[in-house]
């Protein structure tokens, strides 16, 4: 049964996994002296390194809320992605002085057909690794693991064209295309660092997932109740794999404290059975007001002071703004 505790395991071996693979990286290095065998072996220090904290950041995350964390530990992960982003671009920016200083002076490279093998060998594991972690990062809604399993791609992808370029300097003799391959490399995982810091920072700030929030709104406009008038001031925050949602949702004045309550607990479950991951309502309940009567779908409202004109669409563009719907 997948759970955090299964995300774990999942983690734990990948880590172990890293740590065989990059010990293959550095014998290959020393049998090759190659600086683009170097680079990739030196970036497999990034991905143990990483892979450490992402598997803290997973156990964390997975405790319960507690009195000192009300929301949880799930943001945990936004600083475990924004780590493995800095440390997979500070690897890059070496790498790139590594291959410059080889350049310069130059150096001898040999025995780059087991090399070759080794880092070909390497970077088919970290695909298998990368695929199965990205889709379950996915499919648990988790940041760090779906990080990490882009990484472990980069990383392969990075090493198929590694392979590529040492095939081609045994063939043509050119040994400065191997510091040449070297920076091209690094400058892939700089990018792919940069990356990651971005999504993470955007999520430790609580920038608005849009296409998450896309989701949630389209979920509530599709099985919408008449008596749910109207939403607005639409949020949407992730702590981990739980979305925390606040908004004002307009109903008939007339209701009763417990009618208005179960209008709402129904809206919870709705977008909670449907979404596939856990979400958390801090809703705001507003009254209706004479404007709302042409947008309301109650036929029978007996306290109608306007006749139905229009069904406002919810959508991310109707929904955001802090303000009450009218025909």
């Amino acid at each position: 049964m997948e759970g955090p505790r299964a995300n774990v395991r999942l983690q734990a071996g990948v880590l172990l996994a890293g740590v065989l693979l990059m010990l293959v990286k550095f014998v290959a290095w020393h049998l090759t002296q190659s600086n683009a065998v170097l680079s990739d072996a030196l970036e497999s220090i990034v991905n143990v390194a990483a892979g450490g904290f992402a598997l803290y950041s997973l156990m964390l995350a997975a405790k319960p809320r507690d009195r000192e964390h009300p929301y949880g530990h799930g943001k945990v992960e936004f600083i475990s992605a924004a780590l493995e982003g800095s440390l997979v671009a500070l690897a890059g920016g070496l790498i790139i002085y590594r291959a410059i200083e080889a350049w310069l002076t130059g150096v001898e490279i040999h025995a780059l057909g087991i090399g070759t093998l080794m880092i070909a060998g390497s970077g088919a594991a970290n695909l298998a690794l990368g695929l199965v972690l990205r889709k379950r990062g996915r499919r648990a809604h988790s940041l760090t693991m779906e990080a990490g399993g882009v990484h472990l791609l980069s990383d392969a992808w990075s090493s198929a064209a590694l392979v590529l370029g040492l095939v081609v300097i045994q063939l043509t003799g050119l040994l400065w295309l191997d510091s040449l391959f070297a920076i091209g490399f690094a400058i892939f995982i700089i990018w792919q660092g940069i990356r990651m810091v971005r999504r993470s920072v955007g999520g430790i700030m609580d920038e608005t997932d849009m296409a998450v929030a896309d989701e949630l709104v389209r979920i509530i406009d599709t099985n919408r109740r008449p008596e749910w008038i109207d939403i607005h001031n639409f949020r949407v925050i992730k702590f981990g794999s739980t979305l925390h949602i606040d908004c004002h949702v307009t109903l008939p004045w007339y209701f009763t404290l417990e009618r208005a309550h179960d209008e709402i607990s129904e809206l919870d479950a709705l977008v909670n059975r449907n979404s596939g991951r856990e979400v958390e309502f801090f809703i705001h309940m507003d009254p209706c007001i004479p404007t709302s009567c042409p947008i309301c779908r109650i036929m029978d409202c007996p306290v109608r002071e306007a006749p139905f004109v229009k069904r406002i669409p919810w959508t991310l563009a109707t929904v955001l703004a802090n303000t009450k719907h009218s025909a």
